[in-house]
């Protein structure tokens, strides 16, 4: 009875840590040498304070998931007097809006990496935001490499008069380093 007993509880611990390990596969934590930079229209700079869950295994795309987001107020472009315009109620207007948020669960592979149909929340607007990237593993690492462009007018951010000297759309280009 004893020797059943040894024999039952190995068995239940082994099928826990394969279990755990299980649903681990594909959960990733955002590394801290992320870049998220943005150019465009006389203006360029970064976001930082990213956060969120990502959930990706390119075996099994129906189970991706990501949902991110980055406070506005981090904005860096080199210009002080311009990261305060950008923070400003004409701009991202970050007292009312404070972050920008990206959710996507429908993956799909393309011919050089993967698409990910999501949405895009800025400035209080949601609109649909295809991000193509590309990922990379290394053992339990990984890295997205992705670019897009947005159109800040699609998002209701219209600036001040001087708006024109800025251009309407911004590549924004993606590199985050998972584990």
């Amino acid at each position: 009875m004893r020797m059943a007993v040894k024999y039952l509880v190995g068995i239940m611990l082994v099928f826990l840590t394969v279990s755990a390990g299980y649903y681990d596969i594909g959960n990733y934590e955002i590394g801290p040498d992320y870049v998220i930079h943005f150019s465009g229209g006389g203006a360029e700079g970064t976001f930082s304070g990213l956060t969120g869950e990502i959930t990706f295994d390119p075996e099994d795309l129906s189970t991706a998931r990501m949902d991110v987001s980055v406070e506005a107020a981090t904005i860096a472009t080199g210009n002080d007097l311009k990261d305060k315009h950008a923070r400003g109620e004409n701009w991202f207007d970050v007292e009312n809006y404070p972050t920008i948020s990206y959710r996507a669960t429908d993956f799909e592979r393309t011919g050089s990496g993967y698409l990910a149909n999501g949405t895009l929340t800025l400035h209080g607007v949601s609109k649909s935001a295809p991000i193509p990237f590309n990922f990379t593993k290394t053992g339990k690492s990984g890295r997205f490499e992705g670019k897009l462009t947005v159109d800040r007018q699609a998002f209701g951010i219209e600036g001040p008069w001087l708006a024109f000297t800025v251009g309407d759309a911004f590549d924004v280009e993606l590199t985050v380093p998972v584990r």
